[in-house]
């Protein structure tokens, strides 16, 4: 598929989760082997126009996660490429032992699809928030976690699993309206870092839609006169150990993320900082404390600190000290 102007204005409208179907149905025009299963998800992951058009190539189990990663196995097996969607939530926390046992231990090649990640439907409450996700999905041996930036990347990393023989888990975060951070096409290999912005004072490393607000807040610090690198840590497992040589050079290493402070990539990026000796500081953003209650996706990042303003604020802090 071409990646022009118009089909990025049209997928950052729908947004990461809306995009997936769409996405889904495109690819499906010049590569038969592989399936979509889902539970219950149809309309909201934009899989109508594909359910309609490649209808034995779709299968809904309903509102049942476990039998999902079952069906998706039994059809892995046969050697069919397989894409497994429902809530981030849901899919990292009830259907974890299936997910252990037939993505982690048998390593079948289930694309598992994280749908609405972070706090995208936190409007429905603590039960639909997914950000304990990435550090559940660490702990699973052989399993590959992706989190893109933006539709584009969400696009281009969804045609890039489709060749990939190993069991994944993608992490699509954000809501309608996203934010776009690569307006062409660009070329994007599973676990290799992007190297957005350079800067010499502070190294910030972030992953899904806090990518874009790690940029604005780098342009905030900018104009405060302290000079920040942004990299796009697109692929948190195996993460890029060649981003050690960037937190050498830096002051500060900031992680952004829209998950849990805790088993992130904060975590993912320290113990690397760790395995190579690297005497750096390390600052870690996103979600602390308890479960907050329902809202609107912008008000729950405004109350998690996840805002331009609050993480260049917090890093003006830091290099401060």
């Amino acid at each position: 598929m071409e990646i022009n102007s118009r089909a990025v204005r049209a997928w950052s409208m729908m947004g990461q989760t809306g995009q997936f179907g769409v996405i889904m149905n495109e690819l499906a025009k010049c590569n038969e082997n592989f399936c979509v299963v889902t539970a219950d998800l149809c309309q909201f992951s934009g899989l109508e126009r594909f359910c309609q058009e490649h209808p034995e190539r779709f299968y809904n189990v309903g509102i049942a996660e476990q039998n999902m990663i079952g069906v998706s196995a039994g059809i892995a097996s046969e050697g069919i490429n397989v894409f497994a969607a429902s809530y981030g939530s849901f899919v990292a926390t009830r259907a974890l032992d299936q997910v252990r046992i037939s993505m982690s231990y048998m390593k079948l090649p289930i694309k598992l699809i994280g749908l609405t990640a972070g706090f995208s439907a936190g409007i429905l409450g603590p039960t639909h928030m997914a950000l304990e996700d990435v550090a559940i999905m660490r702990t699973l041996p052989d399993i590959t976690i992706i989190s893109p930036a933006d539709c584009t990347e969400a696009y281009k990393c969804l045609e890039a699993v489709m060749e990939y023989d190993r069991p994944v888990y993608i992490r699509l975060t954000g809501s309608a309206r996203a934010p776009i951070v690569y307006s062409e096409d660009y070329n994007y290999e599973i676990g290799k870092a992007i190297y957005l912005k350079e800067g010499k004072d502070v190294c910030i490393l972030a992953s899904g839609s806090m990518v874009f607000t790690s940029l604005q807040a780098a342009g905030e610090l900018e104009a405060s006169g302290i000079s920040a690198s942004v990299v796009d840590i697109h692929t948190i497992k195996p993460i890029d150990k060649s981003i050690a040589a960037i937190m050498a050079k830096h002051r500060l290493t900031v992680t952004v993320e829209e998950h849990s402070v805790v088993g992130g990539i904060g975590d993912a990026v320290a113990e690397l900082a760790m395995k190579e000796g690297l005497p750096i500081r390390i600052m870690k953003i996103g979600a602390e404390g308890s479960y907050p209650h329902g809202a609107g996706y912008t008000t729950l990042l405004y109350r998690s600190g996840l805002t331009k303003e609050s993480i260049t604020q917090r890093i003006k802090a830091a290099i401060e000290k």
